[in-house]
């Protein structure tokens, strides 16, 4: 009997992580931004969140909530507390909160097509773009060495283009 393969294991189960590499390139960028972060917000106001749900609507049912919600590989919100009544958080939700994650990065696992889906209501793009309307969006294929960044203008995503250093221009959050 052969066991199966990684490509064979379930990776829908909001425990495991569908990108072998996600999780060090999730704490590679959080401990590079750290530093930055306490400098745009010395009174620590600030929340990274790793594969946590963003709820933007009601679930509906109540028992099905994943269909609601969408959990980036990492995202970050400026100007709201790590905690919210006295606890960490374990989701965000919009509709209780004073602000949208400024910027939400999603790391391929597979094609890149479910980062890339436009599906309403069910696609990640369109959930970033649409629904939660994230200021920033960022697609990084390790596979391919590419980052593909976005930045929401007039409602839409509009790719935007790496300077001569090779990086992607995103000002500090306002407010």
């Amino acid at each position: 009997m052969q066991l199966p393969d990684h490509t064979q294991l379930p990776e829908t189960n909001g425990s495991f992580v569908k990108n072998y590499q996600e999780p060090p390139q999730g704490d590679l960028l959080t401990d590079c931004i750290t530093p930055i972060l306490k400098q745009l917000h010395p009174d620590g106001n600030y929340c990274i969140g790793r594969d946590c749900g963003i709820y933007w609507r009601l679930p509906d049912p109540p028992e099905a909530p994943e269909k609601d919600a969408e959990a980036p590989d990492w995202f970050y919100i400026p100007n709201v507390p790590p905690t919210l009544n006295g606890q960490i958080r374990r989701s965000y939700v919009l509709w209780q909160e004073p602000t949208v994650p400024f910027i939400a990065l999603e790391f391929v696992s597979g094609s890149g097509l479910e980062e890339r889906d436009l599906t309403p209501i069910k696609g990640k793009f369109w959930v970033y773009e649409r629904a939660i309307q994230i200021p920033f969006y960022g697609i990084y294929d390790v596979s391919q060495a590419q980052v593909e960044v976005f930045q929401l203008i007039d409602g839409r995503y509009q790719p935007i283009l790496p300077n001569d250093r090779g990086h992607y221009p995103i000002p500090p959050p306002t407010g």
